[in-house]
């Protein structure tokens, strides 16, 4: 989209990155109305959280599961230099599907979110399709749970847009436990995380996340 159209058809009262990425999400969870989840004290307010929010569908394809979508990593707002660029800031939001279970608590994954998004803005780096991210730690601390980093995957229903400020990816955020990462540790290389994921898609084929996976 070159800019005179860009121009035409948004003015700087629109959050034009975010409508789309709701369009997308909206289309897949039709008279779903998300729990939403937006920080008190941002970034840019001096605070710690770095993303404008965070999304919560309920899901029942293949069993019952959470389902978030970020929302800060891509251009959100009225942008004319960023009007028709390759990659729409980050070029990703980060997706996140945990399997229901008697405990509905979510907070500790939307701080686990948030803390992803802060290495991000404060580091510089971003992530793609088979990148790992280390929790040093269990992913949920007061759970005792195996899982201690995760993997990116695209997310194998919202996948990748494009919007007027260029592609999005929506990366899934997949937990991997201990004994896998320490399998990884001995070669980072896409292939062999690719070959683990597509190993957990076999009884999984959404990778939903579960956190008394051994």
């Amino acid at each position: 989209m070159d800019l005179d159209t860009y121009k035409k058809i948004f003015s700087e009262e629109d959050a034009v990155g975010w409508d789309v990425i709701d369009e997308v999400v909206d289309a897949l969870y039709p008279n779903q109305e998300p729990t939403h989840y937006a920080p008190d004290f941002p970034a840019s307010l001096g605070g710690d959280s770095y993303l404008d929010g965070i999304s919560v569908y309920q899901s029942d394809k293949q069993e019952p599961h959470f389902h978030f979508v970020t929302y800060g990593f891509s251009n959100l707002y009225y942008d004319e230099k960023s009007a028709g660029g390759d990659y729409s800031g980050f070029g990703f939001e980060l997706t996140f599907r945990l399997k229901k279970t008697g405990d509905k608590n979510v907070t500790w994954a939307i701080n686990f979110l948030q803390n992803i998004a802060k290495y991000v803005f404060t580091s510089g780096n971003y992530f793609e399709p088979y990148h790992v991210f280390p929790a040093n730690s269990p992913i949920r601390l007061d759970y005792n749970t195996e899982l201690i980093a995760v993997a990116f995957v695209l997310d194998p229903e919202l996948g990748e847009i494009e919007t007027p400020h260029g592609t999005v990816q929506f990366l899934q955020a997949v937990g991997i436990t201990s004994q896998e990462f320490q399998m990884l540790k001995k070669d980072f290389s896409i292939g062999k995380v690719e070959e683990l994921m597509g190993h957990l898609r076999k009884d999984n084929p959404l990778l939903i996340t579960d956190l008394d996976r051994k």
